[in-house]
């Protein structure tokens, strides 16, 4: 199942850089996953400082 970033993303963009397949792109006020990208990898919640990406 894809990952998803939770609203208490602060934009730092620290996930989007950890993604081995680039499926994370800044949203409106926040990253998004594209879930036909992620490959649950979980990369990108390890790196994330708030604590703010989740299995969706």
């Amino acid at each position: 199942m894809a990952y998803v970033i939770t609203d208490a993303c602060v934009s730092c963009g620290s996930c989007a850089e950890q993604c081995p397949v680039e499926a994370i792109s800044e949203g409106d006020g926040k990253y998004v996953i594209d879930p036909d990208v992620c490959v649950s990898c979980g990369s990108c919640a390890d790196q994330c400082p708030n604590d703010a990406i989740e299995e969706g």
